[in-house]
Order: C-alpha cells, then sequence, then structure tokens
C-alpha cells in the first residue's frame, strides 16, 4: 500500500487540498500520514532559568491540544465526501516544516507528499518563496500540490511536459502508472523553441515505444515555453499537471503574475512534481 505524507496546518487551503490527497489516495490505494508542524519559542534561559521547561511544555501541551481538536474536523471531511475509509495516521513534530517533511518521508517509508498552497492566487504564491517550493526541489519523492481554491476534479487527463531525455521518459512511465490507477489519459507537450535541439526522429522513436499506452504527444513551436504550457493546460483540459524541476528559476519563471493573469480560477489545476534522478 502507497503511503501519501499529509502535512497541514489546518487552515481552509489545507483543508481543500486535504480532500485531493484523500481521493488521490483512492487512487493509488493508499493511505494518509498526516504531519503538523509547530516552532518551539526561542528563550534566553537566563532570564527564565526556572520556569525555562514550563514554558516549552506549556507550548507543546497547546499544540497537542489543537492538534486533537483539528483531527476529528479532517475525519468529518473525509466522510463528508464518503473517503472515511481511507486510512489515516498523525504525526506532531516541532522544528523546520520542511526538515520535519524529509525525516518523516524516511521514517515512515513516504511515496508522495501531497500539499496545499497558501495565498489568494495560489499559483503565483505556491513556487516563490514558500515551503512549498523548497519541498519541490529538495525531496526525493513526487510532491502533488494543490492551489489554495482549486475544487477537486475527477482526473480524465493529465499534462506531462518533457524534453524527450532517458529521465523524462522513466518520469513518464511512472505518469502512466498513475493515469491506468485514474483511468485516464496523458497528453505530452513538447515545446521546441528556435535552439531546441530535439530531432524528429527521438520523437517519432517515443511515439513508437508507447503507442499502446494512453498518450498523445504534441510539439508545438514557440519561444515562449511558460506561456506555452499555460495555453496548453486550458486548452487541452489538463487537470493535473506533471512537470521535472529541472531548476527552481523555471517554477520562478512560470508563474510570474504577467503569466498567471492568464489563469482564471477555473483554471488553478493541481501540479505533480517528480524530482529529477
Amino acid at each position: 500500500m502507497k503511503k501519501i505524507l499529509f502535512p497541514t496546518d489546518f487552515s481552509e487551503a489545507a483543508n481543500n487540498a486535504f480532500v485531493h490527497a484523500l481521493e488521490f489516495a483512492k487512487i493509488v490505494h493508499g493511505e494518509l500520514v498526516l504531519l503538523h508542524t509547530f516552532d518551539l519559542p526561542v528563550f534566553d534561559n537566563q532570564f527564565f532559568p526556572e520556569n525555562y521547561a514550563v514554558i516549552y511544555d506549556s507550548v507543546e501541551l497547546s499544540e497537542f491540544d489543537m492538534f486533537k481538536d483539528e483531527i476529528p474536523k479532517l475525519r468529518a471531511i473525509a466522510e463528508a465526501h464518503h473517503l472515511d475509509k481511507i486510512k489515516l495516521s498523525h504525526r506532531l513534530k516541532d522544528g523546520d516544516l520542511v526538515s520535519n517533511i524529509k525525516e518523516s518521508i524516511k521514517e515512515d517509508k513516504i511515496n508522495y507528499v501531497v500539499m496545499g498552497t497558501s495565498g489568494a492566487t495560489g499559483w503565483d504564491s505556491f513556487f516563490i518563496g514558500t515551503n512549498t517550493a523548497s519541498v519541490v526541489t529538495e525531496v526525493d519523492v513526487p510532491v502533488f500540490c494543490v492551489p489554495s481554491d482549486a475544487p477537486f476534479n475527477t482526473i480524465k487527463t493529465i499534462g506531462f511536459t518533457t524534453r524527450f531525455r532517458i529521465k523524462d521518459k522513466k518520469a513518464l512511465q511512472s505518469v502512466l502508472e498513475l493515469a491506468h490507477k485514474a483511468k485516464a489519459k496523458v497528453k505530452c507537450l513538447y515545446v521546441k523553441t528556435s535552439d531546441s535541439d530535439v530531432s524528429e526522429a527521438t520523437i517519432a522513436k517515443w511515439e513508437e515505444e508507447f503507442k499502446s499506452e494512453p498518450v498523445e504527444f504534441f510539439v508545438i513551436k514557440n519561444d515562449d515555453v511558460q506561456a506555452t504550457i499555460l495555453d496548453f493546460i486550458m486548452y487541452k483540459d489538463i487537470d493535473i499537471l506533471t512537470l521535472l524541476p529541472y531548476k527552481r528559476g523555471f517554477f520562478e519563471g512560470m508563474f510570474k503574475p504577467s503569466l498567471t493573469k492568464k489563469l482564471t480560477t477555473d483554471f488553478e489545476i493541481p501540479i505533480l512534481s517528480i524530482p529529477m534522478e
């Protein structure tokens, strides 16, 4: 059974992502590990020599009480969506969120991470200066990222961006495994720029290799890669976009406000980031 880590701060954005996490767990026949982290305050113990430990104990107890109160609310959300059969376990950790996520991935043998974005617009705040950006670029398992207001839609079409490299092929195979489980199709996009070096023979070889799979290849000539991807999302009815995080700057450029204004809330879809090996 697949294990899915779901970091949460119990915000509305996180609760929305929780529904996506439950549905994703249903698709991959997995279970959820809920993770809530908190930072202990920094005190100079020379000013609190006697109460130092008491202060920390008080903070931890407060976080535990909040955690205990929020869990039934999440279970109620699962029940309301008829997903209460999904197995849930819980982790409460102090310290840095990203470090705790990486630690939990090792401890619980996690296969996927599902997390929500923050901010009203979702996309632009998503990869720029957020915890989500750090998780995407630092963990070694796929991260399923949900914009704050994105409703769950049945996954019918998965978008996949490629440069037709060997490592891209392995990622595509993983996406196709997910597509089979979701009974979805995959639309694979290559943006051919003026300095692209991928040959037509390479593209034809991929098409031949995957001809028995539910995947369709699209080659679009355009020097504006980011804008082309966003247009692809809209016009090809993509429900989830799969990206390989080549570098942090790629994501930052992709989700600048000048590009995100092209998207309305209706087009805010989850992103599945697959780590490069």
